[in-house]
């Protein structure tokens, strides 16, 4: 069936993805324009495809014809609209632009005007003209018309500036001489006249100019914005052709991104076979290993049934796409956990894909798999962050950078860089600036208001300052650049840039395309996410760590399972530093839930998350599995979808059953309400399902109020549901680190110590918890640390018990901090010491020389503490290290390791040793804490709030480990370390705080209105003191706090600098959202 004629279409308009330019999101230029009245709508951005899925997906909701295309910004020429009217041209132009991206740098790409004669006929061109067109323009439109195979227009733009009369009338007759059909354009910037300012915001940003100094580079005039049809014809009226020929361009223009087929990567069933085959031979293979005494029938009926399956819908390539990089990664000994809506099959599971066994939980294959809809499923795959780009570049390798790509990440401006960017563009002073900025953290969502402002000590009233704010709020969530994926691979049996446009990555050795996961998950797109985490990177260390001292070979499938001694050590909620239960809601969740079982990890995981805490499903569930409430279930049909879970549902998977068998939803439609909540965050679209749902329930037979509690709990889903599946993959994890922290504690915190950046936890805080569990730390040393933190056998009994350790229950091993922990130390520097350190250093010259390091390293390892086995204290080490920086600054390198060679033999002195000694005084035990903490973050010598244990007394404050021994509702006013802050989306601005001194910590929670009265002291406070009340209920303590003091000021009594230079000091906590 033909399209219909077009009578009006809006050509030429920009989305916010011309960073810097465009002012509207491409959803809100479409739906504007399709509320307005026009037929069809031109959304070209400068030289990128980058906001054309988003652009697609609005005009296909709003029932509006979206004419694809690119303003090609040529270094040689004037701006182009180039409009693909079929496949091979929209491939063309993606070629085009995927060499101006190759040929330019990040975010600049350079396309030539020569580069369009290679563009397909079936290709329309409209020449943008510049606001004051003159001869060059016209020499550069002959030029044009003479470079391209495609049909070329004369475009023209109306700008109410008084000179619109005249620059048509020139623009009419420069066309007529070239024989080109004169076109009219929208040029529209923004949707709405009110997003001028915000225009006029950006054009500064992308200039550099304040807004008081960027004269004509602003708008004269709001009248950039999307006019409605009858407007355009009254303004166009005496050249009412120019509109015909727009709206024949769109009538030519017949191209979607709807007709964008993919195909699989073809080349991994070799030797004759089909896809098809090569996946069963190698299933079949991979069950024999997994099931050495033979795979019993219920995996066989798994396997049977997916394998049919997975060859009704063809997806046999993808299975083995993924299967390819597994292989390559183990083969690499590359730690790979395989999770997602199947990544948690029987096939996965034979494949190597994932080490969670069907044997131990259901798999849910069919739930994401399914003919209803007829798209692959979503396996994603975790490697070990330190050794990820190995793969990444396989993946380069196997398939070519014409075949692979990344998917990129759209970065948005969120309200602390919205603020700077705008504060600059206003001319704000840099302290006001930071004023502001200081004010950001939790208010994310809510923004500025008068109290903010106030807090900052400005002035509420200000004008600017007030249009700042509005601003502020405007430019938040806009896209700023794109960024790559952390992973999300896209692999293509033909050329990827026929599929969108690529580019190179900041990083290099890779290439990025354009579209993020959502575009691609629009489009049907296959990604596969090659992703990092930082845990198997943790527990990969620990496997070698237990192999070299323990002798114990272990994997994450051959982890003993079910051992109870991991499981009462999680019902404690002693779960510091284990993967996805170390938060602080998480583990007061586990003493509540009690898990004995893998599939109550797998509750566990799930069921603290915002969906199902949202969705009133929290509470129900612990009440049912304690016995306090009776489990029922709304009818028989229902009952088969949430007996596992008590009938609660915790899991999306569930959600999508629910709508199918409670509400009449077919698979399509579960599967648009499954997309749904997983874009609710962004969208908000889920609420459109509401009538629906709740409709066909009550047809059903449900009660009214049932049904909105369902809908209620899967909207809750909205904001993050986890699906069983991936819930199952985590889980698996979560037993492993459990387990290894339960058996080693001294592999898990070493492994944690070498990961690091990783988890809840700093460095301090593992290191405090290894010797609540009996570990022993020794100090970073010169002779005896490597850069890694090592396991050592203890020599010195005595160095045993004066380490710290207690409740020691078998031999562990002693923990030797490494020199990664050093501040100011590289790497480099870091490994050369420990390699060159055979014999054992005896001087500083010594490991200047040997090593090839700098003073600066030197003074960071004195700084630490680290030279003690050469018998110098801190203040001796520094003494020492600077004057040898001196000296070597006015020594030649060859004649100073010439010189040393010559003293060795003779004499025990060196360059050092020659100068006059000097006797320096023995530094306090708080002094030698501040220094611990200032240069390694921690101390093992003392905790520092115990040495304030008695000026805070005088004061009337106790040690927060006290909280354990008083009653629950007992009023107690207590101080702290502050180790972290969190303030999680779903709390309503609750914060949560950990605090702690040398013998406990204490969780604190901060009601909302206290963290408005308290901000100062909350965000300021390195020592803090709280007057509240203890909360104790079933073996969970927390400490409610009804006032906040900042106590920083105590610290001179642990350290006189820390009054002399405010803030030297510094007790970091990590601050979460």
């Amino acid at each position: 069936m033909p399209a219909p004629v077009i009578q009006y279409a809006a050509l030429g308009c920009y989305s916010n993805f011309s960073f810097l330019t465009g002012a509207a999101h491409p959803a809100e230029m479409v739906e504007t324009a399709a509320t307005l009245g026009w037929q069809a709508i031109g959304l070209a951005d400068i030289n990128s495809y980058a906001g054309i899925v988003r652009a697609h997906i609005a005009a296909r909701d709003a029932a509006i014809r979206l004419i694809v295309g690119v303003r090609v910004r040529p270094v040689d020429g004037p701006d182009i609209l180039v409009h693909p009217c079929d496949r091979q041209a929209y491939e063309d132009l993606s070629v085009l632009l995927s060499e101006a991206n190759l040929r330019g740098q990040k975010a600049a790409p350079r396309p030539y005007l020569a580069d369009l004669s290679r563009l397909s006929a079936s290709t329309a061109f409209v020449v943008v003209p510049p606001c004051h067109p003159d001869a060059d323009y016209h020499r550069k439109l002959q030029q044009i018309r003479q470079l391209v195979n495609g049909r070329l227009w004369a475009g023209a733009c109306l700008y109410r500036d008084g000179a619109d009369e005249a620059r048509l009338s020139f623009l009419a007759s420069e066309s007529a001489a070239l024989d080109l059909p004169l076109a009219a354009l929208s040029n529209a910037l923004y949707h709405r006249p009110d997003r001028r300012p915000l225009a006029d915001v950006l054009c500064c940003i992308r200039e550099k100019q304040t807004i008081d100094q960027a004269g004509y580079l602003l708008s004269r005039n709001a009248e950039r914005q999307l006019l409605s049809p009858d407007e355009m014809a009254r303004r166009w009226r005496h050249y009412p052709q120019a509109l015909e020929q727009a709206a024949l361009i769109a009538d030519l223009c017949q191209f979607s991104l709807d007709e964008l087929s993919y195909e699989y990567p073809d080349e991994l069933a070799p030797g004759g076979r089909t896809a098809m085959q090569e996946l069963t031979y190698h299933t079949w293979q991979g069950a024999k290993k997994r099931f050495p005494d033979g795979v019993d029938d219920r995996v066989k009926t798994y396997l049977q049934h997916e394998l049919a399956l997975i060859e009704k819908l063809q997806f046999a390539p993808y299975f083995l796409t993924v299967f390819d990089i597994v292989r390559f990664a183990r083969g690499r000994g590359i730690l790979c956990q395989g999770r997602g809506s199947a990544a948690n099959s029987a096939v996965c599971y034979c494949l190597g894909i994932t080490a969670v066994d069907p044997a131990r939980a259901q798999p849910l294959f069919e739930r994401f798999i399914s003919e209803a809809r007829g798209e692959p499923p979503d396996i994603d795959v975790d490697f070990e962050h330190e050794r990820r780009e190995e793969v990444i570049q396989y993946i380069y390798t196997k398939y070519g950078r014409q075949r692979a790509g990344l998917a990129a990440t759209v970065i948005t401006y969120r309200r602390k860089s919205a603020l700077r960017e705008v504060a600059k563009v206003f001319g704000l002073s840099r302290d006001v600036q930071s004023a502001l900025a200081g004010e950001v953290w939790g208010r994310e969502k809510t923004g500025f208001d008068t109290q903010a402002l106030v807090a900052a000590g400005l002035d509420a009233t200000d004008r600017r300052l007030r249009l700042v704010v509005r601003l502020v709020d405007e430019l938040c969530r806009f896209p700023r650049h794109l960024s790559q994926h952390v992973g999300g691979f896209v692999i293509t049996r033909g050329r990827l840039d026929h599929l969108c446009p690529i580019s190179p990555a900041a990083m290099p050795g890779r290439t990025v395309i354009e579209w993020d996961k959502d575009d691609l998950d629009a489009l049907g797109l296959l990604k596969v996410d090659i992703l990092a985490l930082g845990m198997l990177s943790c527990i990969r260390r620990a496997f070698d760590l237990l192999q070299l001292h323990y002798h114990r070979h272990l994997t994450l499938a051959s982890v003993p399972p079910e051992d109870s001694a991991t499981y009462d050590m999680l019902c404690r909620g002693h779960s510091v530093g284990v993967f996805q239960v170390e938060s602080r809601a998480q583990m007061a969740m586990l003493p509540r839930l009690q898990p004995r079982c893998f599939h109550d990890l797998v509750v566990q995981v799930a069921i603290v998350r915002p969906g199902p805490i949202q969705g009133d499903m929290v509470h129900p569930y612990l009440r049912r599995r304690a016995g306090l409430e009776r489990v029922t279930y709304p009818s028989a049909e229902l009952r088969a979808v949430l007996q596992r879970t008590l009938g609660v549902p915790l899991f999306q998977e569930q959600a999508m059953q629910i709508a199918m068998v409670a509400a009449g939803f077919t698979g399509s439609e579960a599967d648009q309400l499954r997309r749904a909540m997983a874009t609710f965050k962004k969208h908000g679209e889920i609420s459109r399902f509401h009538d629906k749902m709740v409709t066909g329930m009550t047809k059903r037979g449900y009660e009214a109020d049932f049904a909105e509690r369902c809908f209620r709990q899967i909207e809750g889903f909205g904001t993050y549901g986890f699906p069983e599946s991936h819930a199952a993959s985590f889980a698996l994890l979560v037993y492993v680190s459990a387990w290894i922290k339960c058996h080693y504690p001294d592999v898990f915190i070493c492994a944690l110590l070498n990961a690091q950046p990783l988890g809840f936890y700093a460095p301090a805080q593992l290191i405090a918890e290894a010797k609540r569990s009996g570990v022993t730390i020794l100090p970073v040393d010169i002779n005896h640390s490597d850069w890694d933190s090592q396991l050592t056998k203890m020599v010195d009994h005595h160095a045993h018990h004066a380490a710290g350790a207690k409740n020691s229950k078998q031999p562990h091993r002693a923990l030797r901090l490494g020199l990664r922990l050093v501040k100011g130390l590289a790497r480099g520097e870091g490994e050369r010491i420990a390699a060159s350190r055979d014999p054992a250093f005896a001087t500083m010259d010594e490991v200047m020389q040997r090593a090839d390091v700098s003073a600066r390293a030197i003074q960071a390892i004195a700084a630490a503490d680290g030279f003690t086995s050469l018998g110098l204290a801190r203040r001796q080490a520094l003494w020492q290290a600077r004057r040898l920086g001196r000296q070597r600054h006015h020594e030649l390198p060859l004649f100073a390791a010439a010189q040393l060679e010559d003293d060795r033999p003779q004499q025990a002195t060196t360059t050092i040793g020659r100068e006059p000694q000097v006797t320096l005084p023995v530094a306090s035990l708080g002094h030698e804490v501040a220094e611990d903490y200032r240069s390694l973050g921690l101390s093992l010598k003392a905790h520092p709030l115990d040495m304030l244990a008695t000026p805070l007394a005088a004061a009337g404050w106790q040690l927060c480990h006290v909280i354990a021994k008083h009653r629950d509702g007992q009023r107690l006013r207590l101080a702290g370390l502050v180790t972290m802050r969190q303030r999680p989306g779903t709390a309503g601005g609750t914060v949560f705080l950990t605090i702690e001194d040398g013998q406990g910590q204490a969780n604190v929670i901060i009601w909302p209105k206290l963290t408005v009265t308290y901000r100062e002291a909350l965000l300021r406070s390195q020592i803090i003191g709280l007057v509240g009340r203890v909360q104790k209920a079933q073996s969970v303590t927390h400490f409610i706090a009804e006032s906040l003091f900042n106590l920083n000021g105590f610290l001179h009594h642990l350290d006189d600098d820390a009054i002399k230079t405010a803030g030297s000091v510094r007790m970091k906590s990590r601050n979460f959202r």
